[in-house]
């Protein structure tokens, strides 16, 4: 009878010692896939077609950094480059956030500007980190000087083969409304939009705004593109029910990540590559958004 127990009893151990070893496994397993899925970032390659787009646009791409925040992958940024490179933009654009008030590092983040704008004509528009350093200044003057183009609620044409698009860019809303209420930033935006697009008569339309949360007004304003960012794509992501949570839209945010479409407005939230207050993302690579545009013939 006792070494019926004891025998028992070293069956319960070596179970309980497997069970051990698995869970530990799984556990290093997740561990090891969420260290790689942080650091391994994804092309998330868009097609959009439009009537009101020119003829000779028609397979035009744009690559769209977001929320860098001063993040690196691969030395120098070389990895975040290569993607670049290899996707064969005809210009990129940054988003906001390409710095973290945080451990904001100038260097960094001009070094890569730098070698973007080499790949590829570079415009940029800030965000609400930007809009919290002491040296913005500093950053816009390193910017220019690395020979991208810098957009402070300004629009620019893009021009091909005779025909153009409106790029329009806007500061962050920080810069100048902090505190103000959502409805007085909306209609400050709106008037800003408008006094853009009302200087110009190049039919289609691109924005570049950190801010997804006013997709209202864009749409208002007759906005055919917005590439924005600000959300990481929620930070979370929860299946069959995306984003957890994300700045100025709360928890389980309307507009968190991927494209949404209103009326002739079309919008593409990025997840962003780097992190912030929140130094870890759970099923939501950072990426880089590669969209190409298509003229598509009037019905």
């Amino acid at each position: 009878m006792y070494k019926t127990k004891k025998s028992i009893h070293s069956k319960k151990n070596k179970i309980l010692a497997a069970a051990a070893i698995f869970i530990g496994a799984i556990y290093v397993i997740l561990i090891a896939w969420m260290i790689w899925s942080n650091t391994a970032p994804t092309v998330n390659k868009i097609t959009l077609s439009s009537e009101r787009l020119p003829k000779s646009f028609s397979g035009y791409r744009i690559a769209q950094v977001s929320d860098l925040h001063n993040a690196k992958f691969g030395d120098k940024n070389e990895k975040l480059l290569d993607m670049l490179s290899k996707s064969s933009p005809d210009i990129i654009t940054i988003t906001g956030d390409l710095v973290d008030s945080r451990r904001t590092d100038l260097d960094v983040a001009l070094d890569f500007a730098e070698k973007a704008a080499k790949i590829a004509p570079t415009y940029y528009v800030s965000g609400n980190h930007e809009a919290r350093i002491e040296n913005y200044d500093k950053l816009k003057e390193g910017l220019l000087s690395a020979g991208v183009t810098v957009l402070e609620d300004e629009a620019v044409a893009l021009e091909k083969d005779g025909e153009a698009l409106l790029l329009i860019g806007l500061d962050d809303p920080d810069f100048s409304a902090k505190g103000d209420s959502f409805e007085e930033v909306s209609s400050m935006i709106s008037t800003k939009l408008k006094e853009a697009l009302s200087d110009s008569k190049i039919k289609y339309s691109i924005l570049l705004s950190h801010r997804p949360e006013f997709f209202d007004v864009y749409v208002s304003c007759g906005i055919d593109l917005v590439l924005s960012g600000h959300t990481h794509g929620g930070q979370f992501r929860l299946p069959f029910i995306g984003g957890l949570y994300a700045p100025g839209q709360g928890f389980f945010p309307k507009y968190d990540a991927g494209m949404y479409s209103k009326e002739t407005t079309s919008m593409a939230v990025s997840r962003g590559l780097g992190n912030s207050v929140i130094p870890l993302r759970i099923n939501n690579r950072p990426e880089l958004v590669l969209i190409e545009l298509n003229a598509k013939e009037a019905a």
